[in-house]
Formats: C-alpha cells, structure tokens, sequence
C-alpha cells in the first residue's frame, strides 16, 4: 500500500501484530514486499536479510563478524493500531501510535445494527474526496433516482459548526429525501435528523435518524494515497423497521453503486484539473462544509491552532 507517495508493506510480526515497514530494504533498495514472512520476520528476496516487527535487521546470512542490528541497517518503521476489523498505519515513520487510539467506527458490536463495508480508490485529492462525501446538493443530479431528486420543494435551516478538529452541519426540518434511499430510511415519510461531519485527518460521515425506527450511519474513511489519489473504506451502519438481513442485499449494490458514481465523476474532475493547470472554485452558501474542510486542512498541516465558528443558512431541498 502507499500512503502519501510513501510505499509500504504491511505483515504480521511474531505474536501476530500488524507491523508497516518503508517498502524498501536498506541494503540494496529492493521492495521488502518481494519478499516473504518467516517466523514473523520479513525476509528480503535478494539477499534474505530478516526484518522483525520493529524494523530491526535481526539476520544477513553469510555474515560471521559485525552487528547485525545497526541502526543504518534497519527498515524505516510506521506504528499500527487494529481495531474493528480496520489496520491504521500512521503516516510519520519512527513514532509510537497515540494512546488514545485511532477512530472508531460507531455501532459495529451493536447487534440491532446492520453493517455493510465497501473499499474502493478515487482519483482525487483528499479535500475534493470528503468534500464529496458532505456535498449535499450533487445528490439530486449524479445519484438523481437513488438518493433525492431534482425537485426542491422545502426551504430548510442549516447550522454550520467549526471547531479545533472537527466542522459539522445540522440540517433542520428535513423532510426524508425522495429516492430508494429515504423510501429505504423513512418509506412513510417524515422529517428526519440530519448531521454531516468531517474529523481530522480523514473523516467523514454522514447519519440520518428518524425517531427511533430509523438511523443510518456512513462513514467513511480516507487514505491519501498521493496528491490525487485516495483509498476510501466506507462503513455503513444501519438500524431500520424491518430486519437486518432482509435489507443488506438490497443496501450493499445501492451504495456501491453510489460510491462507483462518485468515483467516476471525481476521476474527471481530477482531469480536468489537470487540463487546466489547477483549480480554480467558485462557491456559494450551498457549499455548507467544503470551506471548513479546507480551513481544517490547513490548519493541521501548519500546526494553528484552529478557532471555533457558528453560522447559519438556509437551503431549498
């Protein structure tokens, strides 16, 4: 995998933790990834140097005097955390993963919830993939018949909410959106609670509740692959009238044919971007949380310290 145009390889060191390694051997800059496993060691195809799950050169066959370990012989290392079935690798080599530990994605023990998990690349940058994700205007045109529609009949309130890590938009007095989805979500009808997030680094999501027969949760994490590329794991959890079980067949084609026309029309964005040299946006009010996602992004790459904010708009749905 790569992330951040750094190739890595990821295996299971003795005891069967996920260990990432620099996809490179310090010996003679073959992929370590060429290589096999053994005795939870990586074992470089060329001249079988062994890595264990710190990156540290523990063998070099044929060797009879000297330091096996030294520090110039051993693999640039990336701490990992599993959780929740998800292997997170943090992208600044030679640093012990935080004890608060990476994101969890909400009601996968919860046995009233059904899950449906989708993986998937886009070739965007990271803000225009989340942006995508949030934009809720785009869903009556390139989802049009799955998720809304075209016509817009109700005027709704909307509260945008920036804070040191996080942006998110309440959308009030939402009537469920037309389509096989809200049909899916509320098929008599009704205004739902609608929240949008974005959390840093790569977090979007995106829960629709309609009292407590309804709740849909996607959420959707990001792995930026380079400047235009993105690997993109969406969870889906959700809890609806009628049992789990009869609903996923129907819920898993229906996203992933979501996911498959965002991924096409972001491909062509990202094209275009190319043709004409760089981006170049205009926005309106409608775009509720792409300005917050940049200010964030932005914020965390200089270090500043980010200031919360609150405004209010109204859109037409």
């Amino acid at each position: 995998m790569t992330i951040q145009h750094k190739p890595l390889v990821l295996f299971r060191a003795r005891g069967g933790a996920a260990t990432a390694l620099l996809d490179r051997c310090p010996h003679r800059n073959v992929p370590l990834s060429m290589g096999r496993v053994r005795s939870g060691e990586l074992e470089c195809a060329y001249h079988g140097w062994r890595f264990d799950g710190a990156g540290q050169c523990v063998a070099v066959p044929g060797l009879v005097e000297g330091e096996v370990s030294l520090k110039s012989r051993c693999a640039e290392r990336f701490a990992c955390r599993e959780l929740d079935g998800f292997i997170w690798v943090y992208a600044t080599s030679g640093v012990e993963a935080p004890k608060e530990g990476p994101f969890r994605f909400p009601h996968l023990d919860d046995r009233a919830y059904t899950t449906v998990r989708r993986e998937f690349r886009v070739e965007a940058s990271l803000h225009a993939a989340v942006e995508n994700t949030l934009d809720v205007p785009h869903t009556a045109f390139l989802h049009g018949g799955l998720f809304r529609t075209e016509e817009k009949k109700n005027v709704i309130e909307v509260v945008v909410k920036r804070h040191a890590r996080s942006a998110e938009a309440h959308f009030h007095g939402e009537p469920a959106p037309r389509g096989l989805v809200g049909w899916l979500l509320a098929p008599r009808g009704g205004v739902v609670e609608h929240v949008d997030r974005f959390l840093l680094p790569c977090i979007a999501q995106v829960e629709y509740r309609l009292g407590e027969r309804s709740h849909v949760v996607a959420t959707t994490a990001f792995t930026p692959v380079s400047d235009d590329a993105c690997l993109v794991f969406a969870v889906v959890t959700l809890r609806l009238p009628v049992p789990g079980w009869l609903v996923k067949p129907f819920v898993a084609p229906v996203a992933t044919r979501i996911f498959g026309q965002d991924a096409v029309v972001l491909a062509r964005q990202r094209q275009q971007i190319r043709l004409f040299g760089g981006e170049k946006y205009t926005s309106t009010e409608l775009d509720v949380l792409g300005p917050q996602v940049t200010r964030l992004l932005k914020q965390a790459a200089s270090g500043e310290a980010g200031e919360p904010h609150e405004h209010t708009l109204k859109m037409k749905t």
